[in-house]
């Protein structure tokens, strides 16, 4: 029987891991068997960085975690060796980084499954979702877009004045 400061110890993992889960608007679940310590230590700076909080963590854990916050579709992927990681504020971030990385590594590392805005996607829409541009990418898109027209706007409207001070009589003194 596990003792008490075990099972409080759980206890505290599955607080986290439920927090961790409520607290971020998009989540992927890896397989991240066969990546070495280079590889695993280079993919964790780059998420560290883009803000993405990566966690491997155990199966039964996680699924305490995920059936008390209304994930349990994710249960069906709790096998082998499972990744967590998580956004709290960009929902295309992680699986941007991790789908691009899963895909360069020729099946030794792989996406299992991944939640978004409080749905549960799987593997190919969060595939989907890591291709989609970042926010940032999108706002660049619609300020260039918006610009643009305005230019655009800007420059008619110079040719009409310069056309009407042509055109304009000239006033004798």
């Amino acid at each position: 029987m596990a003792s008490e400061k075990v099972i409080a110890q759980k206890q505290e993992i599955v607080a986290n891991l439920k927090e961790k889960l409520t607290g971020s608007v998009a989540g992927v679940l890896v397989d991240y068997k066969g990546i070495n310590v280079a590889e695993d230590t280079k993919l964790r700076k780059e998420l560290r960085e883009a803000g993405v909080d990566y966690t491997v963590v155990k199966n039964t854990l996680l699924k305490f975690a995920i059936d008390e916050v209304g994930f349990g579709a994710l249960d069906a992927h709790l096998s082998g060796t499972t990744a967590l990681a998580v956004s709290k504020e960009d929902p295309v971030i992680a699986a941007k980084i991790l789908a691009k990385y899963a895909e360069d590594s020729k099946g030794q590392f792989s996406i299992k499954a991944g939640f978004l805005d409080g749905e549960v996607i799987d593997s190919d829409k969060v595939i989907a979702v890591g291709k989609l541009p970042s926010k940032e990418q999108l706002l660049v898109q619609l300020l260039s877009v918006l610009n643009g027209n305005i230019r655009g706007l800007a420059v008619a409207l110079n040719a009409i004045a310069e056309k009407g001070q042509e055109e304009a009589p000239a006033v004798e003194a």
